[in-house]
């Protein structure tokens, strides 16, 4: 580089917890590599947004993360803007001929090479080549050595890469490539690495955590890697986020059940329950198998939380086949519910169906649908008054000093919190609670004195009794 001062690099990082664990893997290499980390976009020579490509909201908000660092770029020409993410990977070109002050677009096949181009770009004479994107389906390789962005106390852990799944509205496969499975090897030293920097928490990750191991030896191996990662001492919880119900076996199951580490909590988007509107979709799983499924996984796995996701107003959805969806979530009970509306994904099939539904009306029947979710929601949670459970402490609350705080039944960012006084433990410290009260979503408890760090199973208890 041309100067002898180290090179100071702010990352802002958006999207999904898998975009999340691809910052923390570029700040740890290029960190191991002589650079700086910059908490203030002002104080650094290099400006990096890593980009979210998914949906039309997401995109939006990434091209205005990437003009923000542009104004900053303005303000002191010696700065230099990289763009890197779902978005650079997928529109490398169109972002480099529309925004010309971006120094360079790096697609995550280039991630190991990082450091040398953000080099490059420090120096007197410079490289013409401003786009540095390969293929999509790069190997799964290893991510240890992260600079971690989350609490040290809490961690995601992605086990493949990409997806093959034929979900007509979904346009992540274009630009995360075909599904890879990460060596077992990798996963299990990534988790021992994160154990011994304090983590306790592992929330497994991926596109489809279902496939985990299909193209290894053609056998799904998600048992065997959560029998693997039950071993590593140190873990209390293992977590499964993202996995695929036409794939999800009854050996799943049974070994969320039977394993002490992996908490019954399963994450498992159906996106609708209407046969004609799976189909539509691209879903492998029908009504029918699916109501099978969760009857199952409730039978046999004791105080399981449920969350899934459900796409509303697809192509051609009637007021009936909405409304049966409504039933649905009603009757079922599941305890976290997310819902958006579809929006056209360029180069995805469900882009050329006919029948849209007017924004409009998608927007109502998120509101319906969510209000519907909010009833059983608030049910379960008044339901819970009284229980006693393990919390692990996230934070303490700036402006009240409470500590924030979750169960095993809420999962990082995208579930609720639960409330404790000051003086209840210390952030990172799993405590015995018992719930006190409801303040809608979140839940407000107190410390069970003598009961610190309490190794006791991870379901709900209501008098002796188990609830879940």
């Amino acid at each position: 580089m041309a100067s002898s001062n180290p090179v100071a690099i702010h990352l802002v990082s958006l999207g999904c917890p898998k975009n999340l664990v691809d910052s923390e893997v570029i700040l740890g290499r290029v960190g191991a590599e002589g650079f700086v980390i910059s908490q203030r976009a002002e104080d650094a020579d290099i400006l990096m947004v890593n980009t979210c490509g998914f949906i039309e909201s997401a995109k939006q908000e990434s091209i205005d993360a990437i003009l923000d660092l542009v104004r900053l770029k303005e303000d002191d020409p010696a700065k230099r803007v990289v763009v890197a993410g779902c978005l650079g990977q997928r529109y490398p070109e169109e972002l480099a001929k529309e925004i010309p002050e971006i120094d360079a677009i790096v697609g995550m096949s280039e991630y190991p090479r990082m450091p040398e181009i953000l080099g490059g770009l420090m120096e007197e004479v410079r490289d013409a080549r401003r786009v540095h994107v390969g293929e999509a389906s790069h190997p799964a390789w290893s991510e240890d050595s992260r600079l971690r962005l989350t609490p040290r106390h809490s961690a995601y852990l992605k086990i493949s890469e990409g997806c093959d799944n034929p979900c007509t509205f979904c346009s992540i496969p274009s630009f995360r490539g075909r599904f890879r499975s990460k060596d077992p090897d990798f996963v299990i030293n990534e988790a021992r690495e994160l154990v011994a920097n304090g983590t306790r928490e592992i929330n497994l990750i991926s596109q489809d955590l279902t496939s985990y191991g299909l193209d290894i030896d053609g056998e799904y191996l998600l048992p065997d890697i959560m029998e693997s990662l039950d071993k590593v001492e140190g873990i209390d919880w293992i977590r499964l986020l993202y996995t695929y119900p036409y794939k999800f076996s009854d050996e799943m199951i049974d070994a969320v059940a039977r394993l002490d580490r992996v908490i019954p909590y399963i994450d498992m988007p159906i996106q609708h329950i209407d046969n004609t509107m799976l189909k539509r979709m691209g879903r492998r799983l029908g009504e029918d198998g699916t109501r099978d499924l969760f009857r199952r996984m409730r039978e046999r796995i004791p105080s399981l939380v449920l969350r899934t996701t459900f796409i509303v107003g697809f192509p051609g959805e009637t007021r009936e086949q909405f409304e049966k969806l409504v039933r649905f979530v009603q009757e079922n009970a599941l305890e976290r519910v997310g819902v958006f509306p579809w929006s056209a994904e360029e180069g995805t099939p469900a882009e050329k169906l006919p029948d849209r539904i007017p924004e409009q009306e998608q927007a109502r029947r998120v509101e319906e649908l969510m209000l519907a979710q909010q009833e059983v929601a608030f049910a379960w949670n008044r339901a819970r008054v009284g229980s006693e459970v393990d919390v692990l402490i996230d934070s303490v609350c700036d402006e009240t000093g409470f500590l924030l705080g979750r169960s095993y039944a809420e999962a990082p960012e995208i579930d609720s919190s639960i409330r404790m006084p000051s003086g209840s433990g210390q952030v990172g410290e799993l405590v015995r609670c018992r719930i006190t009260g409801t303040d809608d979503y979140d839940l407000v408890a107190e410390l069970i004195e003598n009961e610190k760090e309490g190794k006791s199973e991870p379901g709900i208890t209501v008098e002796g009794k188990r609830l879940a």
